[in-house]
């Protein structure tokens, strides 16, 4: 896009510079104004300089849009200090606000599609830093992120549910595989948003997330809001403080957010 500046007020991108607060601020003004769909970006992490603006976005149901990108430790290096943990857990507790954390290329795509197409709330895109494989390979007619979840890859008999979101539904499915070698049959589910899925019917939730099978959560974030789905017994994989400065693939080892790890856990209880 060409950028908007002094010299030409054509343009449709402007640099806000290290302004998050001012920058989200405006896109309240533009959805307000009418006539622009608009959308601006920066780390998940800065969410914090964007908080008051974004839940005024919310609170007058402006089609505002988040592009929010380094969302977890994976961001490696740059260390605690822009590594956010807290943030998805503080996000979704804000009303009327939609906080879509897509698995790969194609639920990106749908999450996009769906930001685009409510027009009374915003919604915050997170998005990871480092390379996630494609885990959506056919086409479907469906928005499958339109529910807000749903089962990625399921299994005859599944004794555990797996439910991810983000970059980490790839250790879920690394974990089903690992699982079924130990004959434990377990069901993948991804989760992109729950402010969606708890929208569904309670049928619909109830089948994808198994009533009866052991419930594990797999983010690299804090674990606030996953009692909700895993239930008092479950298995929570993530974060419990802040982060530290190494690659993305030595932290997650260091954490303890694995595919090995999640198994583990899982034997250990059954």
């Amino acid at each position: 896009m060409q950028p908007v500046t002094a010299a030409n007020y054509g343009g449709r991108y402007i640099y806000y510079g290290v302004r998050e607060h001012a920058m989200a601020a405006a896109m309240n003004g533009i959805a307000l104004h009418g006539g622009f769909i608009p959308y601006g970006g920066t780390f998940l992490v800065f969410t914090d300089y964007c908080r008051p603006a974004i839940r005024l976005s919310a609170l007058m149901q402006q089609r505002v849009i988040y592009v929010m990108t380094h969302d977890s430790i994976g961001l490696g290096e740059d260390g605690p200090t822009h590594q956010p943990v807290e943030h998805l857990a503080s996000l979704r507790a804000i009303p009327n606000l939609n906080v879509f954390r897509p698995a790969d290329a194609t639920e990106t795509a749908e999450c996009w599609a769906l930001a685009l197409s409510i027009k009374n709330a915003p919604s915050i895109l997170s998005l990871t830093r480092q390379n996630i494989p494609a885990l959506r390979t056919e086409y479907t007619k469906e928005n499958l992120c339109a529910r807000g979840g749903y089962i990625l890859s399921d299994a005859k008999g599944a004794k555990v549910t797996l439910i991810a979101t983000g970059s980490e539904v790839s250790i879920a499915i690394d974990a089903q595989k690992l699982l079924a070698e130990n004959n434990i049959a377990a069901r993948v589910v991804s989760l992109p948003c729950w402010e969606l899925f708890d929208a569904q019917p309670k049928e619909y939730r109830e089948s994808v997330l198994g009533k009866d099978t052991l419930k594990v959560a797999i983010e690299a974030a804090s674990g606030f809001g996953w009692e909700r789905y895993i239930g008092q017994h479950g298995i929570f994989i993530g974060m419990h403080g802040f982060g530290a400065s190494a690659p993305a693939k030595d932290l997650y080892k260091h954490f303890g957010i694995t595919a090995e790890h999640a198994v583990k856990a899982v034997m250990e209880q059954l």
